[in-house]
C-alpha cells in the first residue's frame, strides 16, 4: 500500500498559492500558480499524486486536512456530474477542471482518503503542509520551486512507507460508477453539499424616539373644595364640580390610550419616511453582492484557464505527444513556429516531418501568464529536461474551441 499525504497552500486566497503531496524525503512532489486558491492547491495535490502513482496496481491511501477536499471526491462528485456539474442549488461547481480530471484519474482506482486534523503534528500531514507553503511563497518571491524527485514507481512494494495511524477508523464505502474503481473516506465529518449561509446586508432598523407624552394640567387643590350646600346655586356648583372631577378622572384613565396612539402613529409615519431610503440600501447591497460574485467567478475561471494551459503544455512536450503524430499536429496551429536552441527555426511542417525526438521527463514550473486577447495568452515558464533547464515561453491561440499553440520560443538558462 502506498500513503501520502496531500495539501494545499494560498498566501491570499486567492494569490501564490503552492501544492504538495509527500510519502518520504525521496519520494515527493511540488508546484502551484502566480495566483490561485487554496482549495485549487488541496485539489491539485490529490490529482497530481493519482496521476505520479497511475502506473502501479498498489492501493493508495491519501491523507488530506480538507474535508472540502474528501466530501468532492468521496460524497458529492456523483451528484455533480448527474446535474451536469451543478451543485443541488443549481450553482456551478467551482474548480470544475480539476475535478473532472480528479474524477477520470479515480477511474479503476483503489483509494482510501483519511482525515487529519491540520497542524496538529502528523508527520506526513506536517511534510506536505511544508512544501506546499514552500512552493507558494517561492511564486511570491519569484525564486526558483523545488518540484522534487516525484514517485519511484521502480521501487515497487518496498519503497512504499506505511504512514502512522490516527486510531481505530470506521471505513464506508462510497459507490460511484462502475468503472470508478473503489473510493473510500475514513472518519471524515459528512460535510453538507450546499453553499455557506449568506452573509447579512448590515442593515439595522432605527426605531424612532418616542414623543413626550402629552401633559395636562392637574387640578388645584381649591378646585377640589365642595360649595356650600346651602342654596340650589350651591347644589348646582356641586353637581357641576362632581361632573368635571369624573370628566377629568376618565381623561387621566384615557390618557396612556392616546399617548399610545400618539406613538404608534409617529412610528408609522417614521417608517414610511425611512423605507425608500432602506429599499435603495438593500438594492445598493444586492449589487455589491452580486459584483463581488461575479469577480470570483471570473477569476475562477481565469485561474482555471491557466491551468488547462499549464497541462497543454506540459502534453505537448512529452514524449507520449510526440510518438502520437495526430495528436501532436491537433495541438499545433497551422502556422506555428518554434525558435530552438542554437538559432534553430521549426515550423509545423518541419516538426512533423522529421522522425519524433524523445527528450525523457520534463519538469516544469510556472513563471506567469499572460492574457494578450481573448483568444490569445502566453505562457513563460523553466523547464528541465536531461539535465539542462531552458526558460521557455510559448503563446496558445483559441481556434474554434479548442487551444492550439501558436509560438514557442526556448532559450538555455546556462
Amino acid at each position: 500500500m502506498i500513503v501520502a499525504a496531500a495539501d494545499g497552500s494560498s498566501l491570499a486566497n486567492p494569490g501564490p498559492s503552492g501544492w504538495a503531496w509527500y510519502i518520504d524525503d525521496s519520494q515527493w512532489a511540488a508546484g502551484g500558480w502566480a495566483k490561485g486558491t487554496n482549495n485549487m492547491g488541496e485539489l491539485m495535490s490529490v490529482l497530481d499524486l493519482l496521476r505520479a502513482t497511475a502506473g502501479t496496481d498498489q492501493a493508495l491511501t491519501v491523507i488530506c486536512d480538507s474535508q472540502y477536499v474528501i466530501n468532492c471526491c468521496t460524497r458529492w462528485m456523483s451528484g455533480w456530474k448527474k446535474r451536469g456539474w451543478r451543485k443541488a442549488d443549481n450553482k456551478p461547481v467551482l474548480n470544475v477542471d480539476l475535478l473532472k480530471q480528479i474524477d477520470e484519474a479515480l477511474a479503476g482506482r483503489r483509494v482510501t482518503f483519511q482525515w487529519v486534523k491540520g497542524h496538529a503534528g502528523h508527520p506526513l500531514n506536517e511534510k506536505a503542509d511544508d512544501l506546499a507553503r514552500a512552493a507558494a511563497t517561492a511564486y511570491r518571491d519569484g525564486t526558483p520551486v523545488r518540484t522534487g524527485p516525484g514517485f519511484a514507481s521502480s521501487r515497487g512494494a518496498e519503497g512504499t512507507i506505511e504512514g502512522p495511524s490516527s486510531g481505530a477508523a470506521s471505513r464506508a464505502d462510497v459507490n460511484g460508477d462502475e468503472d470508478r474503481g473503489t473510493v473510500q473516506d475514513v472518519d471524515t465529518t459528512v460535510v453538507p453539499e450546499s453553499d455557506a449561509p449568506a452573509e447579512a446586508d448590515g442593515y439595522v432598523p432605527l426605531t424612532p424616539l418616542s414623543p413626550d407624552p402629552i401633559r395636562h394640567a392637574q387640578p388645584d387643590l381649591f378646585s377640589m373644595v365642595d360649595e356650600p350646600a346651602s342654596s340650589a346655586h350651591g347644589q348646582g356648583s356641586r353637581e357641576h364640580v362632581a361632573r368635571e372631577r369624573a370628566a377629568r378622572g376618565q381623561e387621566v384613565r384615557d390618557q396612556p390610550v392616546r399617548d399610545q396612539v400618539v406613538r404608534d402613529r409617529t412610528q408609522r409615519d417614521q417608517t414610511a419616511h425611512d423605507q425608500p431610503v432602506r429599499d435603495q440600501a438593500t438594492r445598493d447591497q444586492a449589487t455589491r453582492d452580486q459584483a463581488t460574485r461575479d469577480q470570483a467567478l471570473r477569476d475562477q475561471a481565469e485561474t482555471a484557464l491557466i491551468v488547462t494551459i499549464t497541462e497543454l503544455t506540459r502534453e505537448l512536450m512529452a514524449d507520449d505527444t510526440q510518438l502520437d503524430r495526430e495528436r501532436l499536429a491537433e495541438l499545433m496551429h497551422p502556422d506555428f513556429v518554434a525558435h530552438l536552441p542554437g538559432g534553430l527555426i521549426r515550423t509545423k511542417g518541419s516538426i512533423m516531418a522529421r522522425p519524433a525526438a524523445l527528450s525523457g521527463a520534463v519538469q516544469m514550473d510556472i513563471v506567469g501568464a499572460d492574457r494578450l486577447g481573448d483568444d490569445l495568452i502566453l505562457l513563460r515558464h523553466r523547464m528541465r529536461r536531461n539535465s539542462q533547464e531552458y526558460l521557455c515561453a510559448i503563446m496558445w491561440q483559441r481556434v474554434g474551441r479548442a487551444w492550439q499553440a501558436r509560438f514557442q520560443q526556448l532559450t538555455p538558462t546556462a
